[in-house]
């Protein structure tokens, strides 16, 4: 006997446990931070209020724009060229605009992870002692060529054209990649992003791991600002570096420990009730004309991309 997924693992998370916690007190640099790394964890995983506005890429069925993702990460993939690169980000482009996606906020985050991933990783071989090649910006000229263990050091240091192009292909496959990404799931309920998985053949345990990790991201941030307020409104003066340390220390240990009970918790309602493994989902039905026809077309256009 099949059983069907936990219906309290696709719940959405309702509003409040979404905002926030606010104090009137001046917050100070660690609360800043810590907020803000809730902020974007919760941004970053809720992406249903997107999903619902009435854009192009929201009409299209979850089936269709997962293996649009997979196969447009792969044409990214292999795709060795700027040029064929300026082509798909300016295609991911139009569709976030065809999908009425808050433009600033979006590519305001690919240019975050761009640069981060990208461009700083890559950087390093634009110097000539990584990639040879010619010299257009000369920075730094030594009294002889030194060789230490496999490296050549030459008399003049300086940035090539070839590892400029280097540099700029990774960064303009990272963001092509993280926009890809973004619009999916900007534009995609979560439950019909594993429902489209499912469909797809991905291991059960895959998804059950996905879903679980999702619903427990939102316990894990609300868990981690009320333990920081309990511990705040208990305190009369300031504390030491080592006592906030310590507590620190505390709290790991204490999240872990929550954590797993959890775990064993939610492991045994889930057998109680039938759980056998197996995740069913109701009938998802036929894919409709339209979305068909999308999927032609964005497909089409994804075999361009990769003969061009």
């Amino acid at each position: 006997m099949k059983s069907k997924i936990p219906s309290f693992l696709l719940e959405r998370p309702s509003s409040e446990a979404l905002q926030p916690i606010r104090g009137k007190h001046k917050a100070s640099f660690l609360e800043k931070g810590m907020y803000q790394l809730a902020r974007v964890i919760r941004s970053g995983y809720v992406q249903w209020e997107t999903a619902s506005k009435d854009g192009y890429f929201q009409r299209i069925d979850a089936r269709i724009k997962v293996l649009f993702l997979l196969i447009f990460i792969i044409i990214v993939s292999l795709k060795r060229d700027i040029l064929s690169e300026a082509f798909i980000g300016g295609f991911v482009f139009m569709l976030v605009v065809l999908s009425r996606l808050d433009i600033i906020r979006f590519y305001k985050r690919v240019l975050v992870l761009g640069f981060l991933f990208g461009f700083l990783i890559a950087f390093p071989a634009a110097f000539n002692i990584i990639t040879e090649g010619e010299i257009i910006l000369p920075l730094y000229e030594l009294s002889k060529t030194y060789q230490f263990w496999i490296y050549h050091i030459p008399k003049e240091i300086g940035i090539t054209r070839e590892g400029i192009e280097g540099v700029a292909l990774l960064t303009s496959r990272v963001m092509n990649s993280v926009s890809i990404s973004f619009l999916v799931l900007y534009t995609t309920p979560f439950p019909d992003i594993i429902k489209a998985l499912k469909m797809l053949k991905v291991p059960d345990i895959f998804l059950m791991i996905i879903t679980l990790s999702y619903k427990y991201i939102f316990i894990f941030t609300r868990t981690v600002e009320d333990m920081h307020r309990a511990k705040k409104s208990r305190l009369a003066g300031q504390v030491n570096h080592a006592d906030a340390r310590r507590w620190i220390a505390g709290r790991f240990a204490f999240i872990f420990k929550k954590t797993r009970i959890r775990c064993e918790e939610i492991f045994k309602a889930m057998m109680s009730k039938g759980f056998c493994d197996d995740i069913t989902f109701f009938e998802t039905g036929r894919l409709k004309l339209s979305d068909l026809t999308a999927g032609v077309v964005l497909f089409l256009i994804g075999g361009f991309f990769l003969w061009l």
